[in-house]
């Protein structure tokens, strides 16, 4: 990925979303785009089931709108199969959710060694055991989820997101099952990681200070996106 801060890795245009529910069609996403650069943080406000994690989803290629259009990298994922979108985020997406997500059967190291080991890499425990230290869990290597604290778990779902150096980065509430102080940990280690990177981030987020912190903010409300902070 280039250094020019006005590389486009996302684009997407009129996108909607519409369901079926007992008969009846209902819109939950109506007309909505938003460009995202290298190295641009973007924050997506609103209340619950305003639509926030629906519409990251379609960002995603992770779900397909029913109209509209996504560009990732330059390529339209509606002409992507599942395998197609799947590779295109193994290569170039990562992820953290408010759940970690972490595989409980699996040590700290072993997680983050995941998605390099999926790609193929040769170094994988080299370079997840570097990205471990760099978020402060050098010393937790061997430890299984259920031995961290929260805040500890989603450090190590944040190496997993950036140990394959994404260019782009998708977080839904990251900071929304940890207390303050660890909110505030998880918070300054995703953007000193964008900033070394310069991979560039969309956050779904209730938290004001996390919001505060990126440099573009949409609000999310009754289906309809629109500009905050830009």
């Amino acid at each position: 990925m280039s250094d020019d801060p006005k590389v486009r890795v996302l684009s997407a245009t009129h996108l909607a979303r519409n369901i079926l529910f007992q008969g009846e069609t209902i819109s939950i996403l109506h007309d909505i785009s938003l460009d995202v650069y290298h190295g641009d943080s973007v924050a997506i406000v609103g209340v619950s089931g305003s639509g926030k994690s629906t519409l990251l989803s379609l960002l995603a290629g992770l779900d397909l709108p029913t109209s509209g259009e996504v560009v990732l990298f330059g390529q339209p994922l509606m002409s992507l199969d599942e395998d197609g979108r799947a590779l295109l985020r193994r290569r170039q997406v990562g992820f953290v959710f408010q759940s970690f997500q972490l595989m409980s059967p699996l040590t700290a190291l072993e997680n983050v060694m995941l998605p390099l080991a999926l790609a193929g890499e040769t170094n994988a425990r080299e370079r997840a055991t570097d990205m471990l230290a760099r978020v402060g869990l050098a010393h937790r290597l061997r430890h299984y989820p259920r031995h961290l604290s929260g805040g500890e778990q989603q450090r190590v779902a944040l190496a997993r997101a950036f140990v394959g150096g994404p260019a782009l980065l998708f977080a839904d509430e990251p900071t929304g099952n940890l207390d303050t102080v660890s909110g505030a940990q998880v918070i300054e280690l995703l953007f000193e990681l964008n900033r070394e990177q310069g991979t560039a981030l969309v956050l779904v987020t209730h938290d004001a200070d996390l919001a505060e912190r990126c440099g573009t903010v949409y609000r999310l409300a009754q289906g309809r996106l629109s500009a905050e902070r830009s």
